[in-house]
């Protein structure tokens, strides 16, 4: 339905993503699965960063490779971002990592800033915008803004779950952003949460329900 949105059809993620439905599943298999699904959304995110080659020695002989040039910066919406970290990092080990404090009042709906702290200069860097849920949009679509005011130009998202209107709501709001995911669900219910979705994912994470 975009262009710019790649949903992920591996075979695990498939499998992961079962194991986050379940309403059956706990915290600590719960993290793992979210853990696993961002590994592979790292490698695809990767296809587009820039390399360099690099002169290095064997134990046998010289020769070149490769190493990443320019910045990665991941960036968790708190809290629930924080979740799909861990996983990019043991893909990206290089990348340093910030955040943005963004959360939903209940009644709006309307995505209200508490806290955003990154590294001073991003205009370079190849920016990771982490959020499990793409359900209004509305976060993202702010969170995005943030970012591109700071001075970030090379920026993609990368969630877990995304609902159609908060697809629609991100891309028309900001149609140079590419969008990773690893589900598209049916629909938002009245409270804004995604159908058929795996509930709240901060609180499905770090077990606080």
């Amino acid at each position: 339905m975009n262009n710019n949105f790649f949903l992920s059809d591996h075979p695990l993620v498939k499998r992961d993503m079962t194991i986050l439905r379940d309403k059956n599943t706990g915290t600590e298999y719960f993290r793992s699965a979210v853990k696993r699904i961002s590994n592979i959304l790292a490698v695809e995110i990767a296809k587009s960063f820039n390399l360099k080659k690099a002169d290095i020695e064997t134990p046998l002989e010289k020769t070149t490779g490769y190493k990443i040039d320019q910045e990665v910066v991941l960036i968790p919406i708190l809290r629930a971002g924080l979740g799909m970290v861990s996983g990019f990092i043991e893909v990206i080990p290089e990348a340093k990592v910030g955040h943005i404090g963004l959360q939903r009042d209940e009644n709006t709906l309307i995505p209200v800033e508490y806290y955003y702290k990154t590294p001073k200069d991003i205009s370079d860097a190849f920016v990771i915008l982490l959020d499990p849920m793409l359900a209004t949009g509305g976060s993202a679509s702010e969170a995005v803004n943030y970012l591109k005011k700071k001075g970030a130009k090379q920026l993609v998202f990368s969630c877990l779950v995304a609902a159609p209107e908060g697809l629609k709501k991100l891309s028309d709001t900001h149609p140079d952003i590419k969008i990773f995911g690893a589900a598209l669900d049916r629909q938002l219910n009245d409270k804004g949460y995604i159908l058929p979705g795996l509930g709240d994912a901060g609180d499905r994470t770090f077990g606080t329900f």
